[in-house]
């Protein structure tokens, strides 16, 4: 596709999709800890406005890993029983595969080269993907290995909070705390909150760049 016909997401993030993810796990070791939920946020944006909005959500619920390690604490701060049947729970290795599955299409559909993920404290939730694929023997994942958007950081410096239910709250985007630390609820509430900074910067007047501020496309990271 030529530089032309780029769609405006392509030329937005220098061919980086963003894909908002959330994980909720059985403790703060990726190598150790299980993987209990992993949901993600499919983007959209508007070809003639250029704002972005949530295209797809989805969610799975995740079977610990054999030998996974459970910490008490962590499964009575998020609720999950790992152990109830009605949960639905699928292996890591089927939630990866669909996941990078849906996220190429989207990235195939908007003339993007890979993904980059977003998340609210965002080397946490990539640490718990990255050690997945690893475990799983996949090969290529779809995601930048460690280049990311923190909305942490990101809302830190829009909106003067930090903590993502404050961030929303700011950004006047309905946030129930009843509700949080589920991977679906809080991908999408990230989502939300990505999506208000981007498309606020831009209605400021701060993209797109004037043509002698924008860099060489031959530029590295």
């Amino acid at each position: 596709m030529t530089e032309a016909k780029k769609s405006i997401f392509a030329s937005r993030f220098r061919g980086y999709y963003p894909v908002v993810v959330d994980v909720e796990t059985a403790g703060f070791n990726s190598q150790t800890d299980a993987l209990l939920e992993v949901a993600a946020s499919i983007l959209h944006m508007d070809e003639i406005t250029g704002l972005m909005s949530i295209k797809e959500t989805f969610c799975f619920n995740v079977e610990p890993f054999e030998g996974a390690n459970l910490e008490p604490a962590a499964l009575e701060f998020t609720g999950i029983d790992p152990t109830n049947p009605l949960r639905g729970a699928v292996s890591e290795d089927e939630a990866l595969k669909t996941m990078f599955k849906k996220i190429r299409k989207a990235m195939k559909e908007y003339d993007c080269q890979r993904a980059i993920m977003v998340a609210h404290n965002a080397a946490f939730d990539l640490g718990f993907i990255n050690a997945a694929t690893e475990r799983c023997n996949i090969k290529r994942s779809p995601f930048h290995p460690f280049v990311n958007f923190d909305t942490a950081t990101l809302a830190g410096l829009a909106l003067g909070q930090t903590v993502l239910a404050k961030a929303c709250v700011a950004a006047k985007i309905d946030f129930n705390n009843s509700e949080a630390h589920s991977a679906l609820y809080d991908t999408e509430k990230t989502a939300e909150l990505f999506c208000y900074i981007v498309n606020k910067w831009q209605q400021l007047g701060g993209w797109p760049l004037p043509p002698e501020e924008t860099l060489d496309e031959s530029t590295t990271d």
